[in-house]
């Protein structure tokens, strides 16, 4: 059974309330519709109730699956409203947040902070941009973490690694060139989305051209500091470095380049690039030359789980994203 496969299975186990604001696309829609008709995830749909139901009915679904929530719908939107501003820490008071709750996007969002919701899946309509603000402005940051990244999770033919195939890497989409203490958010919100998702002990590496002082310069130095940040504020989880790439991965690399007790080193099953020029390289390298199905990206660092997928995306893959997204959100709560 792939990693895929059991990630869908582990979501008809406990579905969650996915909320979809561009559920007009027609390729989101049917995405959505295949999800919850096989018990994946409970697909809401957040829009025009009049003009989503019509389309429902033109594109030949069963309206039944879907949960549809309309925008315009005033006795709803101020009771979600209400509980919103009633939430500590919030950004927005009741008029501002009304005014943007007359885009989809932000009354997703809003549905999904206030607990309507679980996850909020967008990307097709909405530009990465537009998604990352609204996550930022309404979800909110994890405590602790200073930026917005993503992982994505490689299932790569061949590869003996820790978790068997699987190999989990970030950040290879968001973050272009993070300092030391947004390198390590990226890495703790690593670990703890691949706990999330996979149920992993993360073993966490960040590497560079260099292992523990075998070269030298400000780009080493940065991976450096990003270790010693990210242990000081999660001691408990596993995250080492300055490793390279095969003394990460590679147990006999490991023992040669690596003369101390490491946790991590040759048995690392979380990577973390030092900036998005490695990690873009990386992934398609991996995915060229290593053959690998790469599922992803993944936005991390919110408080809740909010997607960005690709809008050039078949519907298979949208439907792989929704549920992976979804299982997620479970293994948070």
């Amino acid at each position: 059974m792939s990693v895929l496969d059991q990630i869908y299975e582990k979501a008809k186990l406990n579905p969650q309330k996915v909320a979809f604001p561009e559920a007009d696309n027609e390729k989101m829609m049917q995405a959505a519709y295949e999800c919850g008709k096989d018990g994946y995830i409970i697909p809401v749909l957040v829009g025009d109730s009049a003009q989503l139901k019509e389309l429902v009915a033109e594109r030949g679904y069963d309206e039944s699956v879907f949960t549809i929530v309309d925008i315009q719908d005033e006795a709803y939107k101020n009771e979600v409203i209400e509980k919103y501003v009633a939430m500590p820490d919030t950004r927005l008071k009741q008029k501002a947040l009304g005014r943007r709750m007359e885009n989809p996007l932000y009354f997703a969002m809003t549905m999904q902070a206030v607990g309507d919701a679980d996850v909020t899946f967008a990307g097709i309509n909405n530009t990465t941009g537009d998604v990352l603000l609204a996550g930022q402005m309404i979800i909110g940051m994890q405590e602790g973490i200073s930026t917005i990244s993503s992982i994505g999770l490689c299932d790569i033919p061949g590869f003996e690694g820790s978790e068997g195939s699987l190999l989990a890497i970030g950040d290879s989409a968001v973050c272009t060139n993070p300092d030391p203490d947004q390198l390590a958010s990226i890495a703790i919100s690593a670990c703890e989305t691949v706990s999330s998702l996979l149920g992993w002990e993360p073993r966490c590496a960040m590497v560079s051209y260099s292992t523990l002082g075998s070269g030298q310069g400000e780009l080493i130095d940065k991976v450096v500091e990003a270790v010693k940040i990210a242990n000081e504020k999660r001691p408990d989880l596993a995250i080492d470095g300055e490793f390279q790439f095969d003394a990460a991965i590679v147990p006999a690399v490991a023992e040669k380049k690596v003369k101390r007790e490491s946790k991590v080193a040759g048995k690392a099953n979380v990577v973390i690039w030092p900036d998005l020029n490695v990690g873009n390289c990386g992934v398609k390298l991996i995915q060229q030359f290593g053959h690998a199905d790469a599922y992803g990206p993944m936005l991390q660092g919110f408080n809740k789980v909010v997607c960005d997928c690709s809008r050039g995306a078949p519907v298979s893959e949208i439907k792989g994203n929704i549920v992976i997204s979804a299982v997620r959100a479970a293994g948070i709560k």
